[in-house]
């Protein structure tokens, strides 16, 4: 029998969520398998993968094949690596502590890059939006100053319209108070 390590589909519509299995070859994608090796998640960025390395390790020692991507979460990783070192210490290159020496500062310095990238991506999520925020701001800013100049060009219009309405009220009054001045002229004259 042979041994494939795969993944497994789960999730949604549009939102998979993979397993990490060991599966014999020919059993169906989803189907039954030898055991859980871990878990996949590519909706995030970057993408959260746990895995249980030594498992493994051990399902590669025993000969088990990984698929192209799970080859590369493997690797990702670092089970790849252990799976090397270990050959390396079987061969009598090694020993357990200088093996474990190198897997751990490989870990850390991926661990270091991940948290870079993860750095990184907030800080230009942070950049966007403050940029948003200022345009957003400048909109605002503009729309006002366009309300306050047509309420000032409103009022523009209505002033000349009020004083001109003004103006003719003393029109008005002024050609009315002439024949009553005319006409107390008169009364007193006589």
């Amino acid at each position: 029998m042979s041994v494939k390590i795969r993944l497994q589909r789960h999730g949604k519509k549009q939102k998979p969520f993979y397993w990490v299995v060991a599966a014999d070859a020919r059993s169906k994608r989803d189907g039954k398998y030898l055991e859980k090796i871990g878990t996949y998640n590519p909706n995030t960025n970057p993408a959260t993968i746990e895995l249980n390395i030594d498992s493994a390790v051990k399902w590669l020692h025993n000969g088990a094949q990984p698929t192209d991507t799970a080859r590369a979460i493997l690797s990702y990783k670092g089970a790849l690596l252990k799976h090397h070192l270990d050959g390396g210490i079987r061969k009598g290159a090694l020993t357990q502590e200088q093996a474990d020496a190198k897997l751990a500062a490989w870990l850390d310095a991926k661990a270091g890059k991940v948290d870079a990238k993860k750095d990184g991506l907030t800080k230009a999520q942070a950049d966007a939006k403050a940029k948003a925020f200022k345009a957003e701001q400048e909109v605002n800013a503009k729309r006002l100053a366009a309300a306050a100049q047509a309420e000032a060009d409103a009022i523009a219009a209505a002033t000349p319209a009020v004083e001109e309405e003004v103006a003719e009220v003393e029109a008005e009054a002024a050609t009315e108070e002439a024949p009553a001045a005319e006409e107390n002229n008169e009364t007193t004259e006589a």
